[in-house]
């Protein structure tokens, strides 16, 4: 007869990706062990095995889960009603809200994916594609000669935002001298002047 999950196992995987993270942030992948998470987790090492059978199951695990909880927050952000520029605030905020607490996890998403099989590489790709193309949609209808034939720029104006977003964890702290909701709109401002300079 198979197992049934306990009623806190979606809890208890939580933990265990939220510590597991911060081991790996701090550690690095390769100097980091499942036993260092484990003690970090207050779980016993054989539990941690049970959730995650290998370090390399684990850290595909934070990574992915990282991206679908942001992927998520993006669609639900997403409201046709506003008019692009405001969907695409709306997608700004949505992100460097869901990296409030979670430079950990971040951290693994961008040093991690090397250790991961190819199999595993795709499935993050597929996400990151879908994250992605909700910026890139709205940058479309925002300015819609970003993506002209001749001279393609809206892949590129796109990932410059997100070069904006995913190293805002580097220099950025709450409490500082501008709010995360500050950064969203300067970095929204950026890209909706800047663009206007480079058609």
């Amino acid at each position: 007869m198979a197992r049934t999950r306990a009623s806190d196992f979606e809890e208890k995987q939580h933990g265990i990706l939220t510590s597991a993270a911060a081991v790996f942030a701090e550690q690095g992948m390769e100097k980091a062990s499942m036993a260092q998470i484990a003690s970090h987790c207050h779980v016993s090492k054989a539990l941690l095995y049970h959730y995650y059978p290998s370090k390399d199951e684990l850290i595909f695990a934070i990574i992915h889960t990282h991206l679908l909880e942001l992927e998520g927050s993006l669609a639900a952000a997403l409201d046709e009603a506003l008019a692009p520029e405001d969907q695409l605030r709306a997608l700004v905020r949505a992100v460097l809200e869901k990296y409030r607490g979670a430079d950990d996890a971040h951290r693994v998403q961008l040093i991690g994916t090397t250790a991961l099989s190819e199999a595993q590489r795709g499935q993050i790709r597929d996400v990151e594609r879908q994250i992605v193309r909700h910026f890139s949609q709205v940058l479309r209808a925002v300015h819609p000669d970003l993506d002209r034939p001749d001279r393609p720029l809206l892949m590129p104006v796109t990932m410059s935002l997100f070069g904006m977003m995913n190293w805002v964890y580097m220099w950025f702290r709450d409490g500082g001298q501008i709010t995360r909701e500050d950064y969203a709109e300067v970095a929204t401002t950026l890209i909706l002047e800047g663009v206007k300079a480079v058609r």
